[in-house]
């Protein structure tokens, strides 16, 4: 299991300073920590996929999604054992694998501190070697999700564009969205050895 050491400032409720980031795979036994973000609105709200209301949709929704996706990991902090966030990517089958979407998610509770953007770090330090022929990591975001473009830009995405009219909300509502990219010659040398642990 990798882990970076994320060092932020202390928060105004008083939490600690610094958090260790991890990735695992995630499975049924996290169901219950699964629903703390996908049952959250505030965390669901720029994605497509519908809300988990109860635990045995959550369920439902890593065994059909989840557990047959091709690189799909739980976002771990501290002790790494509970899953507080997830980050996956998904290659395009009909480009034969080189171009990916990347799509995540993070606990509310957790938004700010460094997190999100430490867990994509790690996933470009090594998906480009676990996934033979990929050269291109696409992020889509909705306009108005100025958070997510942030983490994308920390994690040194360069925004591409705008696409116009390009998402459909759950409530149906079609909005344009900003796209990233990260490739595989974006990576510095050595970038897998340096982010296994290394101070953000």
């Amino acid at each position: 299991m990798d882990q970076v050491d994320v060092d932020v400032q202390q928060r105004k409720d008083g939490s600690p300073p610094a958090v260790a980031v991890t990735l695992r795979p995630l499975g049924l036994a996290d169901a219950d920590d699964f629903m703390a973000w996908a049952s959250d609105e505030r965390v669901m709200r720029f994605l497509r996929r519908p809300l988990c209301a109860t635990r045995e949709q959550a369920v439902a929704q890593i065994r059909d999604t989840v557990l047959g996706h091709p690189w799909f990991r739980a976002i771990c902090v501290d002790d790494g054992r509970r899953p507080v966030g997830q980050v996956s990517v998904w290659p395009y089958a009909d480009e034969g694998g080189h171009r990916a979407n990347l799509g995540y998610a993070l606990s509310h509770g957790l938004w700010g501190r460094g997190i999100a953007t430490a867990a994509i770090t790690m996933v470009v330090a090594r998906v480009f070697d676990e996934l033979p022929g990929l050269e291109r990591l696409e992020a889509v975001t909705d306009v108005e999700n100025a958070r997510s473009q942030r983490v994308l830009e920390k994690a040194r995405f360069r925004k591409e564009g705008v696409l116009r009219r390009y998402i459909v909300r759950r409530s149906g509502e079609v909005m344009d969205a900003v796209i990233y990219s990260f490739l595989a010659s974006d990576r510095r040398p050595s970038m897998a050895r340096r982010e296994e642990k290394r101070p953000l």
